[in-house]
């Protein structure tokens, strides 16, 4: 999922001075992790071995980007929460997130005779309807309408939208507070999860998996409610972020106990965790003890801040996006035969589809954006003289 570090100014007499924070590159390099393993998680090759458990589980981290949006945005915006200018806020939302979205369907434009044969007349139209507006994933049988992986766009928007209210919410001030706030809010979202397993509404004779697609497993797995928390526990992590006084020792000790709380996870006992529970946000406190862990120096956050993982990061978002229809159609269409590549498949894949994402993330993704903040952003008054 997206994350932004755009800087919005509010328009005032005498306009504040913002100071830009230090960049975070480890938080850039994980999330090429995370794009990864989703993109492998839906097309799984062979013989992947040790990263096997990640995976196969990674469904997973779609919560993880939920977490780091709300966590980058608070981190950006929290010490500016009174003069943030709205409109200028979504129209940097827009600006980042529409024209890859945008291309995203008109690439998956044939994708649209599969939706046509396998759903109603009335529910085709009502996607058709729904999805260029990004509304799709209020309905749990649509969500995954044209592109399968683009109901998080849906989730997106709608937690952009309150972002400039909840910012202005009076948050706790104190390190204990927050972090007492962040581990209810997280709980909170973890109720509907479980009342539906301990409850079992749809009288299931086995467990939930990934191939369980009720009413009320995809509402729970495709739409915007129930990763609210998640994006909280970001935003009420990035407040902590301001109040904590880490060294980078402490901060390097952070990431190392919750990488090896992780790695216990996925190679000891995720595969006896409830499939909906970790769907729902499980592990959301390891994942927000090891941002907090990146965000400072240390040799983890350096791993993590490797250029390789930098250049594909900074693309992430269009990786994300695009991978699963592009992936499909490179399939349907044989292009790897027709190169010639057959034996380098799947890997051939894998290389076309970050590739191109490199590409229309420099080619789309960033020439929209600028055009688009140009032409709607106000700009900042000029300072007046004081009387």
């Amino acid at each position: 999922m997206p994350t932004a570090f755009t800087d919005v100014v509010a328009p005032t007499q005498t306009p504040l001075r913002t100071i830009r924070k230090p960049p975070l590159p480890a938080l850039t390099g994980i999330r090429t992790l995370l794009a990864l393993s989703i993109v492998l998680f839906h097309f799984t090759p062979p013989h992947l071995g040790l990263l096997y458990p990640f995976v196969d589980n990674g469904y997973i981290f779609v919560g993880v980007f939920f977490l780091i949006s709300g966590y980058i945005l608070t981190y950006n915006y929290a010490d500016r929460a009174a003069t943030l200018n709205k409109r200028n806020f979504w129209v940097a939302r827009f600006a980042r997130l529409y024209p890859i979205y945008l291309l995203a369907l008109i690439v998956s434009l044939k994708m649209l005779d599969d939706e046509w044969t396998a759903r109603s007349h009335a529910e085709f139209w009502k996607g058709i309807v729904l999805t260029p507006f990004l509304l799709q994933g209020w309905s749990p049988n649509l969500a995954t309408f044209w592109n399968t992986v683009a109901w998080t766009l849906s989730c997106e928007v709608m937690l952009y939208a309150a972002f400039p209210w909840l910012i202005r919410i009076p948050w706790p001030k104190t390190a204990g507070r927050l972090i007492a706030l962040l581990l209810a809010i997280w709980a909170i979202g973890m109720v509907p999860h479980s009342l539906y397993l301990y409850l079992n509404p749809d009288h299931l004779a086995g467990p939930v998996t990934r191939y369980t697609s009720t009413y009320l497993v995809r509402f729970l797995k495709y739409t915007p409610l129930p990763y609210t928390c998640t994006f909280l526990v970001g935003v009420v992590l990035g407040k902590l972020q301001h109040v904590l006084s880490l060294t980078d020792r402490q901060r390097f000790a952070i990431a190392t106990a919750s990488v090896a709380a992780l790695l216990v996870v996925f190679y000891g006992f995720v595969s006896d965790l409830p499939y909906l529970m970790m769907h729902g946000g499980l592990l959301i406190p390891l994942f927000a003890a090891l941002v907090i862990g990146l965000s400072g120096s240390n040799p983890i956050s350096a791993a993590f801040a490797c250029r390789p993982l930098l250049i594909v990061g900074e693309s992430s978002y269009c990786l994300y996006l695009l991978h699963f229809n592009v992936l499909i159609l490179i399939r349907k269409y044989h292009l790897s035969a027709h190169l010639h590549l057959s034996a380098l498949d799947p890997w051939f894949s894998y290389a076309f589809v970050i590739l191109f994402s490199l590409a229309a993330f420099r080619f789309v993704e960033n020439p929209a954006r600028r055009a688009i903040l140009n032409r709607f952003s106000t700009k900042p008054r000029a300072p007046q003289p004081a009387s």
